[in-house]
């Protein structure tokens, strides 16, 4: 016997409310980008903010020149 997957009522209206927007705007992605845009500089709220694109460190934040300097650990000699 084959089960039906069980639905969960608050993702279903995710899904339609995805679907609605999608409708509106033809699908057309960038056009539901550019309204959502619009939308959120005339409320005055941020709703993200880019952050500046650093490079990460290495794990443990040490430069590389510092590390050259010193010696290995002791079992890695």
């Amino acid at each position: 016997m084959i089960q039906k997957p069980k639905t969960d009522p608050v993702i279903d209206e995710i899904h339609a409310v995805r679907r609605d927007i999608s409708d509106r705007f033809n699908g057309d992605v960038h056009a539901i980008s550019a309204d959502a845009n619009a939308r959120m500089l005339a409320s005055g709220c941020s709703v993200w903010t880019p952050a500046d694109n650093h490079p990460m460190h290495r794990s443990g934040g040490g430069d590389r020149s510092q590390m050259e300097n010193q010696s290995p650990p002791p079992g890695d000699r």
